[in-house]
């Protein structure tokens, strides 16, 4: 049986221990949970029809709204807000009129937009 290093384990307790460790990832806004956003499921309704549409359109809100409570906290600037809000509203806007071009949205588009978003969320929770 081969035992792992101990300077491993205590590297690892470190980093978690330390503020440079627990500043790289912030927990506390929804979207910084990579995972759950990318299973969120949309309401379909009134303007939105299309399942994938509506994944885009909830994982938005939901980053939109965290990076109001984090301007709200003073987490960041009213620039970095301003700057990501618009970001987010671009990906919004992309993904309607290519849903209204062809008669839903791809998976290929989806995972494009998942991405754009993610890339987003990265900048929040850092």
């Amino acid at each position: 049986m081969r035992m792992k290093p101990v300077w491993a384990l205590f590297l690892a307790i470190y980093l978690l221990a330390s503020p440079a460790g627990a500043q790289t990832i912030r927990t506390d806004y929804p979207a910084c949970d990579l995972m759950a956003q990318r299973e969120l499921v949309g309401s379909v309704g009134a303007e939105i029809m299309d399942p994938q549409q509506a994944h885009i359109a909830e994982g938005a809100n939901i980053l939109q709204a965290d990076i109001g409570t984090a301007r709200r906290a003073r987490r960041i600037s009213q620039r970095l807000a301003d700057r990501l809000w618009r970001k987010v509203e671009a990906v919004r806007t992309n993904a309607n009129p290519l849903k209204r071009n062809q008669t839903f949205l791809g998976a290929a588009e989806r995972a494009s937009y998942d991405r754009q978003l993610d890339s987003i969320a990265g900048t929040l929770c850092r």
